[in-house]
């Protein structure tokens, strides 16, 4: 029986471990889409968002190892990714005198799936590896990491609301995961990634989208969201 196996118990920790190191990445991209939506319209954001990521993200484990051949694909993830971080930072202004609703429900829930799909092209394959293609764990260790994630997501989209460099923080975050899987393309494999300057060029995107949302804010006069606007 499968339950008696020490293998099984050792994937399943094992798959928990990433899963939950991931849940980071998802919970911060859940938070700035759902940030500036009604109280009731950011928890709809968060659930309706997860769902669809994990969805996607068991997709994408049955075809990761095959996409993550095509040569230049995760440069092109990457740039879109940047383009989501710049979208989030620069969201939301006071132009106008007041704050706009972030939106709607339904754009929130589409930037969350979008993020989370283009995020979760490599990550996938450790889920992958550490399953051994047993999807019982797979979905198990996915579903574990969901109440973390909209938990989460709840308590940062709060703080952003009061704390605006958080919001900074987090584009530049995304930042440099988009600079991660550009310098990881297939197509760039005569890169030394052992390089220390290689390996500090994703700050470069981190700190410009960083330094973006400060100066959106600054220019704009951006107001903090009430917690129930």
């Amino acid at each position: 029986m499968f339950l008696m196996d020490p293998e099984f118990w050792a994937r399943v920790v094992g798959i928990i471990i990433i899963d939950l190191t991931l849940a980071g990445d998802n919970a911060l991209v859940i938070a700035l889409a759902v940030r500036n939506l009604p109280k009731r319209q950011q928890f709809l954001g968060r659930i309706w968002g997860t769902a669809g990521a994990v969805g996607l993200r068991l997709a994408f484990i049955a075809i990761a190892a095959q996409l993550l051949r095509i040569p230049f694909l995760q440069l092109v993830c990457g740039l879109l990714l940047l383009w989501i971080a710049f979208k989030l930072v620069h969201h939301e202004t006071g132009a106008e005198g007041h704050v706009r609703q972030g939106g709607s429900l339904r754009e929130a829930v589409w930037i969350i799936i979008v993020a989370d799909a283009i995020m979760s092209l490599d990550n996938v394959l450790a889920v992958a590896a550490a399953s051994d293609g047993d999807m019982r764990l797979v979905v198990f260790g996915i579903a574990l990491s969901i109440p973390i994630v909209v938990w989460g997501s709840g308590l940062l989209a709060t703080l952003m609301n009061r704390f605006i460099w958080i919001i900074w923080i987090g584009g530049g975050i995304l930042g440099y995961v988009a600079g991660e899987m550009i310098m990881k393309d297939k197509g760039f494999g005569w890169i030394d990634h052992s390089s220390p300057v290689v390996q500090w060029l994703p700050m470069v995107p981190a700190a410009i989208i960083f330094v973006l949302g400060w100066w959106f804010d600054s220019q704009n006069g951006r107001k903090k969201v009430p917690g129930n606007a």
